[in-house]
């Protein structure tokens, strides 16, 4: 028997959970519908160095932050991931999942595949899920109903994909997105929440 547990229930440590996948799957949008769910959630809020659109608000959307401060939280190891974006950067700030995890709420970020794999080499027991879709033909097809993007950028947006997906191995789960069924996706993604709440041997994250 283990002496260790303190009760008849499961263990309860806060999962520190990453949403990522290529470009077109829909991870903002499972996001969204994530807040919506009911879970106590912390959803990070990054840090940017760029300037504030106007939809946009200071600590909501983003932290606004300038580039030497942006530099001095990197080189002082405030950040547990950082990406350029065109000629800005953003980041995920330590603290911020620290102060949300010891409140004991989980706490979820959406970040590119390269973003994950750097989460899980800082917290291995971090729990990644892979967005896709249906088929690469429904990929294919949302893409090109954004109309944001030319012939060569969605050529480009394809290849990465596919690059993208050589590393679906570094995943816990993956998830297909299918078209017009969000609903069911963020019911699969809370379903993998819950049911990584009633592990045996729970993840416990260390930053």
């Amino acid at each position: 028997m283990n002496q260790e547990r303190p009760d008849f229930g499961p263990i309860q440590h806060p999962l520190l959970i990453v949403i990522s996948g290529p470009s077109g799957v829909g991870k903002d949008s499972v996001v969204r519908g994530l807040k919506d769910s009911g879970l106590p959630l912390h959803f990070v809020v990054t840090v940017n160095t760029r300037s504030p659109r106007a939809d946009e608000k200071e600590g909501v959307d983003y932290i606004f932050i300038g580039r030497a401060e942006f530099e001095r939280m990197r080189e002082a190891g405030e950040l547990l991931e950082d990406a350029k974006v065109y000629n800005d950067y953003k980041g995920v700030p330590r603290e911020q999942v620290r102060a949300a995890m010891a409140s004991g709420k989980d706490v979820l970020m959406r970040l590119d595949v390269q973003g994950a794999e750097t989460i899980r080499e800082v917290a291995p027991d971090a729990l990644l899920i892979f967005l896709t879709t249906a088929s690469e033909d429904e990929l294919i097809e949302r893409l090109r109903g954004r109309k944001t993007e030319s012939a060569e950028d969605l050529a480009l947006r394809l290849e990465t994909a596919h690059e993208e997906f050589s590393h679906l191995d570094n995943f816990d789960y993956v998830v297909a997105n299918r078209e017009d069924a969000l609903e069911e996706t963020v019911a699969a993604v809370v379903g993998i929440i819950r049911a990584e709440h009633q592990r045996v041997l729970p993840r416990r994250v260390q930053l």
